[in-house]
């Protein structure tokens, strides 16, 4: 399985207008984190992918690349 949470969460950030320190502030966790989850360094935890899909209106399906919408 080929997950792709970095590309979508650049996506869905490009469409909000969005940029590392904004989405950090609006789901509480550090830039630095969201940083690394972009550079595929790390992965989002469970926690993390269901503050992001409730931040932005999307399934965790989405965001690992389950499901296209």
């Amino acid at each position: 399985m080929n997950i792709i949470v970095a590309e979508r969460i650049k996506e869905l950030m490009q469409e909000q207008g969005l940029n590392q320190t904004k989405l950090s502030q609006n789901i509480g966790v550090k830039q630095n984190t969201i940083s690394a989850w972009l550079l595929k360094r790390k992965e989002p935890s469970i926690k993390s992918l269901w503050l992001l899909a409730d931040f932005f209106g999307v399934e965790i399906d989405y965001l690992v690349g389950r499901k296209d919408y």
